[in-house]
């Protein structure tokens, strides 16, 4: 919605997973902010700084400058931390009796906000950050949003920052290992995070000449990879690299679990080992399982996130300054454009069956264990 009002002071949160960008997102909001004589603050932790500022001695909101903001564009991370533990609208907390128990405080965050005479605010996250972003802004928050997940799993956006940079770290160790999978004649499993989307395990997977991908979209059958396998085996290759969501589930089966926590996602994980048992059961070939996980989150961001976040991080800005709220920025190249929050989380991008990356791998070769 579009209503132009005066602007004083805007701030900046960050919520759910890190992803490489973010340091460019916030760098380019405050400079942005700033140049325009806003002042800027950041809130540490998600929400956290507001709603549990005993947690942070040093301030919970605090100022943001040119110079605390300079020289961060390359780096991972976010200097103003983030959490996937503070949801206010399922804040946990310890009851009488111990046991713990969730409750809204997102009323209590609007008055916080309004309190600091914060006139608008930037929430930088993924579907998580962004549908408590659409509350707020359905309680009277000025907001405007920005698309952050390594898992791509943001709709109406070509693209989130942190997306490139994880497939090219994930595309990079298979091909190191294709190497020690050659040597040794094994089979290796590549467990990569993607949450409920295949997005990552597809991308990085038919780039770094994965044998078999395996996603949340398309329930696996293990005994068409072994078929896959013992092909390769016959034609003289040894060895296979098999990719993994995090995700993916096998047919009539479900997603792994690793732990289940009041105001939290779920924490998936475990797919990768029950693969690759499952594999060494069914070809008999060693078989190696590699969790990348985290290391998928860290590091520099590459040049296109980069660029990609801090033109999100300044188009936020015009936002606020054209009065634009209640939206998030977004990737329809050329343009960064403005969607509705509520159209943005209304559901997740998952990959499309039909998608030209899934034509070609199939095309390749690559079996999805269908």
């Amino acid at each position: 919605m579009k209503r132009k009002v005066k602007i004083s002071r805007i701030a900046i949160s960050t919520g759910g997973g890190d992803a490489p960008g973010l340091n460019a997102v916030i760098r380019a909001v405050t400079i942005s902010g700033l140049n325009r004589g806003w002042e800027v603050f950041g809130i540490r932790d998600g929400f956290n700084g507001l709603l549990d500022p005993a947690s942070f001695p040093d301030g919970g909101v605090f100022p943001l400058s040119k110079q605390s903001v300079r020289g961060i564009t390359h780096l991972g991370g976010t200097i103003l931390g983030t959490t996937n533990k503070g949801n206010p609208l399922r804040f946990p907390y310890v009851g009488e009796d111990g046991s713990v128990h969730e409750k809204d405080r997102s009323d209590e965050l609007v008055e916080l906000l309004n309190k600091l005479k914060i006139d608008a605010l930037v929430t930088i996250g993924g579907d998580g950050s962004l549908s408590i972003g659409k509350v707020l802004a359905s309680k009277g928050v000025r907001v405007v949003g920005v698309p952050k997940t390594i898992d791509n799993d943001l709709d109406k956006t070509v693209i989130t920052f942190g997306f490139d940079t994880a497939v090219s770290f994930a595309t990079a160790c298979l091909d190191r290992l294709h190497s020690t999978a050659e040597s040794h004649r094994r089979v290796i499993v590549v467990e990569v995070m993607g949450r409920y989307a295949g997005w990552i395990a597809l991308n990085s997977g038919v780039s770094g000449g994965a044998n078999a991908i395996l996603i949340p979209e398309i329930p696996f059958d293990l005994s068409k990879v072994k078929e896959q396998i013992e092909a390769r085996d016959r034609a003289g290759s040894l060895f296979s690299l098999v990719v993994v969501a995090e995700g993916a589930r096998p047919k009539g089966g479900s997603i792994s679990v690793v732990s289940r926590e009041p105001g939290r996602a779920d924490l998936l994980g475990g797919v990768g080992e029950k693969v690759g048992r499952e594999l060494q059961a069914l070809t008999g070939k060693e078989t190696r399982v590699v969790v990348l996980g985290h290391l998928l989150r860290g590091g520099s961001p590459t040049t296109f996130d980069r660029l990609i976040a801090l033109r999100f991080g300044s188009a936020a800005v015009r936002a606020i300054e054209e009065g634009r709220f209640g939206v998030m920025v977004a990737l329809d190249p050329p343009k960064v454009k403005y969607v509705p929050l509520h159209l943005a989380t209304k559901r997740m991008k998952s990959v499309p069956l039909d998608s030209d990356v899934v034509k070609t791998a199939r095309d390749l070769g690559i079996s999805f264990g269908d």
